[in-house]
């Protein structure tokens, strides 16, 4: 079910509807009676092919809405303005909507939005607060441009992004907004390294698995940091600072930055192994006598995560900094790409290690992912196929197993 607040992004809703039909779900849109001065019934009802109603008035030999909140696999409300916010808060049952949700024993899902002042006013957040204390996942907003000149806090997140978080909390990912007063660091995407103002070296990678990371580190209230190297044009993680590198070295540069306060660090960047030895200033000219372009001359990149781990071994960290690795890995006549992942892990020094089996354009720009977590503790744990961010929910629950276990390991 589609819940629709009457908030000028309820236009949103439209592409929401879309997505969730486009993969195969049957929607049922409930929106406000404020909704409908935005967007009228007929569309909503086009969109998802179900009819469109918001008082629990009509069709009440069916009782709508029990029928509604007990047969929904999950409830989805964009946008949820500051007002409807307060009377799901306040228990009230004054419309279709809001009595819908508390008949609903699914997930909900609220995605916010509204004015920065009014997101941050203590009211509003005391309601988001009781919500999310009943198990309700209320989504952090956006950051970016708000009606009129405003910009700020509030915006209400792209409709794709909002279709894979409910997907997400209908697969199980934790939501709970426990990870407040930690920063952690994400890298993202792949590293160029030129050749000439023209020219790189390049990967594949898209970033989505990193910007995905940023999302759900985000929503579980964590201050997020994502060093990006050349990614798809993918919308920002709501909640997260963007800094932005190409070369592997301003990668390293940017994570050595950041890392230094940080307390979890997830390296999801595909950082090039080598790079040109000499940059020419102009384009090599293809043909030109002082010019072989068959020929390229390469040095190696410093190894970033080793790096990271090596600074917290000498202190340079906090030794309770929990370091995330990445292995994109293919197998071959001797090893499986897992067996190459561990022997990576053993090297690195960190403590968790997701790995890829990359063989035959799987990962790279797919919007799933799979794979296994290495760590210290145990056998590898086989993270079956799903979204990037279903998957980065996996990560993020593996670093909650992570620093349970160092702190059983104190008390022992």
């Amino acid at each position: 079910m589609v819940g629709v607040g009457g908030g000028i992004a309820a236009y949103k809703a439209c592409h929401l509807v879309r997505n969730f039909t486009e993969h195969g779900d049957n929607v049922r849109v409930v929106p406000t009676e404020s909704a409908l001065r935005f967007v009228g019934a007929a569309t909503f009802e086009a969109l998802s092919g179900n009819p469109v109603s918001t008082t629990v008035f009509d069709a009440v030999d069916e009782v709508r809405h029990v029928q509604v909140g007990q047969q929904a696999d999950a409830v989805v409300i964009a946008p949820a303005t500051a007002d409807l916010i307060a009377r799901l808060a306040a228990g009230r049952a004054d419309d279709l909507l809001t009595a819908t949700v508390l008949v609903a024993t699914c997930p909900v899902i609220v995605a916010p939005a509204m004015h920065t002042e009014m997101w941050l006013n203590p009211a509003t957040q005391a309601n988001v607060a009781t919500l999310r204390s009943r198990g309700i996942v209320v989504l952090e907003p956006a950051h970016g441009r708000l009606t009129g000149k405003d910009t700020g806090p509030g915006r209400l997140l792209e409709p794709e992004q909002i279709a894979q978080f409910a997907r997400a909390a209908m697969a199980g990912a934790n939501f709970t907004h426990d990870w407040q007063g930690r920063k952690v660091v994400v890298s993202a995407g792949g590293t160029q390294e030129a050749i000439d103002p023209v020219r790189f070296i390049g990967n594949r990678s898209s970033g989505r698995q990193g910007f995905a990371l940023a999302e759900m580190a985000a929503q579980r209230g964590a201050q997020v940091t994502v060093v990006a190297g050349a990614v798809d044009a993918l919308p920002t993680p709501a909640g997260a600072q963007i800094v932005r590198v190409s070369s592997t070295r301003e990668l390293q540069e940017a994570m050595e930055a950041e890392a230094g306060d940080a307390d979890v660090i997830i390296m999801a960047a595909a950082v090039a192994d080598y790079r040109p030895a000499n940059v020419a200033q102009s384009k090599l000219k293809k043909g030109a006598a002082d010019t072989d372009l068959s020929v390229l001359h390469l040095v190696e990149n410093p190894d970033i995560l080793r790096g990271l781990t090596q600074r917290r071994a000498e202190g340079a960290l906090a030794a309770a900094t929990v370091i995330v690795g990445f292995a994109a890995e293919t197998g071959d006549e001797s090893h499986s790409a897992l067996a190459h992942a561990q022997v990576k892990f053993a090297r690195k020094g960190v403590d968790l290690l997701m790995a890829n089996d990359v063989s035959g354009g799987q990962v790279f720009g797919k919007e799933d992912n799979a794979g296994w977590i290495l760590s210290a503790h145990g056998t590898p744990q086989e993270v079956p196929s799903g979204s990037k961010l279903l998957v980065a929910a996996h990560i993020l629950s593996a670093i909650d197993r992570e620093i349970a276990q160092r702190r059983a390991d104190k008390t022992d």
